[in-house]
């Protein structure tokens, strides 16, 4: 259904994937790894049709879904119910049905028989498409992903980050394409909309690549691995499950450093025959022919897959502040008729710790954005304190200028930093040479979470607002926030569906939405991180 050919990707000079050729054929459930910036985003988006290879070529057959890591929904006045339908077409339809349903309803002779007639075909054509099941379809999908019938009767505007993104899962899904190409699909996702997930896509009867860094999800659905090793700019192809994979990995690697140093040393033992014959005239081509054997034996050997690199990550030192840096009183915010949360009020200690809970849609997304500044209560008012410096990182990636380069983004966030020591901070997160010249539009959604945690590095803020910050990250570049998390001395407001984040901050206290209720940290209040 999708075949590649010889395809190279590039990222500036860089070279993420060389002369790579491969199939997605029906029944393949693919997982595609890779450290963070291997080139895992750019190749589903070539394999989408959303961008071109260097070289080489992708043909495709079918329809093809793809859910980008940062899905682009349009016109977010358009229903989410309507969005989602839109995936086969129904949602134009039904509006023409419901226009010409008033028609026939209100209007007499010619106009009546011309909206009757339009009528019987649209309907036909409604039928055709899968009709009153498709729609019955698209709602199962969409409850199974949490959003329920009140969601879906919302204007796109009105939903938070994570619903959006569901709701273009749950168009994808309902696509009924032959192929699909899955950035992330768990990001924002409950824990039995995951378990949900995971049970869709073991029985989908087409082909699909899947990239998530959720290791139960991988472990389930896959039955083959495509490996994008970042050192040698080449895909590994393992036909097995993940479990086999990472067996099979671990003994290719020994395979290859075995057959390298036998290598290496009958090469050492022919270029020293080699001097040695080169010393008498009558032997010079023995030696020439001996030097041309060893460089052979090396040329053939595969390269040894060299660690990853991983970014090293420390937040900053806090700039001294006073005893409580931020307070809230009375906040209230409401989109259009739908209220997300009223008066709610917190007070944020030097040093203290703080998570928020509550279900997808009750507003913890937005009480962040609230306090960063990014939007204004519709009641009450945020309330800087003495020596308040905030850093603020976002889930979408909001804080980031998506039109200017990497370095120009850091430059903003720490304008009296020299350009060396910028680099310097960027080199750490693996932003290097060109990466460095890079718009941060064209970052994969693991390399812009690594750009915002950089710019927090250089805030010396003193209040940490942080919102899913270890979405889109591979475990290595996790563990390095988490780490950061426990050794941070500033205070920390928390978002995130990811227990161990919240075991690695050690919170004092939770604020529970859409009630605004606060209470001191208990064991109980764990269960409902993954539930968020």
């Amino acid at each position: 259904m999708i075949s590649a050919s010889g395809i190279e990707l590039r990222a500036g000079a860089r070279i993420l994937i060389e002369n790579a050729s491969f199939r997605v054929a029906k029944g393949d459930r693919i997982g595609l790894v890779g450290r963070n910036g291997a080139g895992k985003t750019t190749l589903t988006k070539v394999l989408a049709g959303e961008g071109m290879p260097a070289a080489g070529t992708v043909t495709r057959s079918g329809e093809v879904g793809y859910l980008p890591q940062d899905p682009r929904t349009g016109d977010l006045d358009v229903l989410a119910r309507d969005r989602v339908l839109s995936a086969r077409g129904l949602d134009v339809l039904i509006r023409k049905m419901r226009e010409n349903e008033q028609r026939i309803a209100n209007g007499k002779g010619s106009t009546r028989d011309k909206a009757m007639k339009q009528y019987e075909r649209q309907e036909t054509e409604f039928l055709t498409k899968g009709g009153y099941a498709a729609e019955a379809e698209a709602a199962t999908i969409a409850a199974a992903l949490n959003l329920p019938d009140r969601v879906l009767g919302q204007p796109l505007h009105t939903l938070s980050g994570g619903q959006r993104r569901r709701i273009e899962l749950a168009r994808i899904l309902f696509s009924d394409a032959d192929t699909l190409l899955l950035d992330e699909p768990t990001n924002h996702l409950d824990a039995d909309s995951i378990v949900w997930l995971r049970d869709y896509l073991k029985s989908y009867r087409g082909g699909f690549i899947v990239i998530s860094h959720d290791v139960d999800l991988v472990d389930t659905v896959v039955n083959k691995v495509f490996y994008l090793d970042a050192n040698r700019s080449a895909i590994d192809i393992y036909n097995m499950s993940w479990r086999l994979y990472q067996q099979q990995r671990e003994a290719d690697e020994k395979r290859r450093k075995r057959e390298r140093a036998n290598a290496e040393k009958k090469a050492a033992a022919l270029n020293a025959q080699a001097d040695k014959m080169r010393a008498k005239a009558t032997k010079t081509v023995a030696a020439q022919n001996m030097a041309r054997r060893a460089e052979k034996l090396l040329s053939g050997l595969d390269a040894v897959r060299q660690s990853d690199k991983v970014a090293k990550l420390r937040f900053p030192q806090p700039a001294p502040c006073g005893k409580t840096p931020l307070t809230a009183e009375g906040l209230s915010k409401s989109y259009g008729s739908l209220e997300i949360f009223t008066d709610v009020d917190l007070a944020i200690d030097k040093g203290s710790r703080v998570v928020i809970l509550g279900l997808n849609g009750a507003g913890k997304t937005t009480l962040l954005r609230l306090l960063a500044g990014a939007e204004q209560p519709d009641t009450g008012s945020v309330v800087p304190g003495h020596g308040l410096k905030l850093g603020y990182y976002a889930q979408e990636h909001e804080t980031l200028d998506p039109d200017r380069t990497v370095l120009e983004n850091m430059r903003s966030a720490a304008p009296d930093m020299d350009l060396v020591e910028v680099r310097k901070v960027l080199g750490s997160f693996l932003f290097s040479g060109d990466d460095a010249d890079k718009p941060a539009g064209v970052l994969s959604g693991g390399e812009k979470t690594r750009l915002a945690l950089a710019t927090l590095v250089v805030s010396s803020a003193n209040v940490l607002l942080l919102d899913e910050p270890t979405n889109n990250l591979d475990p290595a570049s996790r563990e390095e926030i988490l780490g950061a998390l426990r050794t941070y001395t500033g205070a920390v407001v928390l978002v995130t569906h990811d227990e161990g984040a919240v075991e690695a901050l050690q919170p004092e206290r939770i604020i529970l939405l859409p009630d605004g209720v606060e209470d001191l940290w208990g064991a109980d209040y764990a269960d409902l991180v993954t539930l968020a």
